[in-house]
């Protein structure tokens, strides 16, 4: 979430190449240093594409502070921070449906086992990555709620804030004409809305849930497109 502080995000994408190192590592990969820093380099490099308005190393660095926040909550937290590194390592705008989230946790897969990273982390990763399509985490499975809710902790955002994240996503989808994008981006704040709870964490649900769907509500109206 943002509002880990605007002024601390650079500093956390700064320590971002570290961060991968260590959570590598701590996965059990058997990979040579080298070879784990050029797989996170790979994914920064990705990251800082230049469509990227939201989906970018700050939004990266955002959902990795919400995770290390939160990390009691989570059985492999090591594990949810290798899917956030992952979940929107593939962002094509133009793409359809999940395709995205496939891409990116085939792409994550493909990394972690190249860094010998064991096969069933490598496919928790995966699954955590898919999760991202529609945050969808049951209650009890701690690790997915926790990616999910970390996800979608802008949402929470003060107004201004949760304003320039949506002004962000607009500039993401440029090339959709404007009522196209407005009926689409109306479908995806409905379907948020009518998810039971949009978080898990027990601090996230306590303090995030009612803002957030302020924030949903106000964006909805702002956008005007009939039910």
């Amino acid at each position: 979430m943002r509002d880990v502080g605007r002024e601390a995000l650079p500093r956390l994408v700064t320590g971002l190449p570290t961060r991968w190192r260590t959570a590598v590592v701590a996965a059990g990969a058997t990979g040579d240093e080298e070879t784990i820093s050029a797989a996170g380099a790979e994914l920064l490099r990705r990251w800082r594409e230049p469509h990227r308005h939201y989906h970018d190393v700050y939004h990266l660095a955002a959902v990795l502070a919400v995770v290390d926040a939160a990390a009691d909550h989570a059985a492999r937290p090591d594990l949810v921070r290798l899917a956030a590194w992952c979940h929107d390592a593939v962002y094509d705008p133009r793409a359809g449906g999940d395709a995205n989230e496939r891409a990116s946790a085939e792409l994550g897969a493909a990394l972690l086992t190249g860094l010998g990273v064991p096969a069933e982390a490598v496919a928790e990763v995966v699954r955590l990555v898919l999760l991202t399509a529609g945050h969808r985490a049951a209650p009890e499975d701690r690790d997915g709620a926790l990616l999910c809710d970390a996800d979608l902790a802008i949402l929470a955002s003060p107004a201004a804030e949760y304003d320039r994240y949506a002004a962000a996503i607009r500039a993401e989808y440029a090339h959709v004409p404007e009522p196209m994008f407005r009926a689409g981006r109306a479908a995806v704040l409905r379907n948020l809305l009518a998810l039971p709870a949009l978080y898990h964490t027990p601090e996230l649900a306590r303090r995030a849930e009612q803002p957030a769907r302020e924030n949903l509500r106000r964006e909805l109206t702002a956008l005007d497109v009939p039910d």
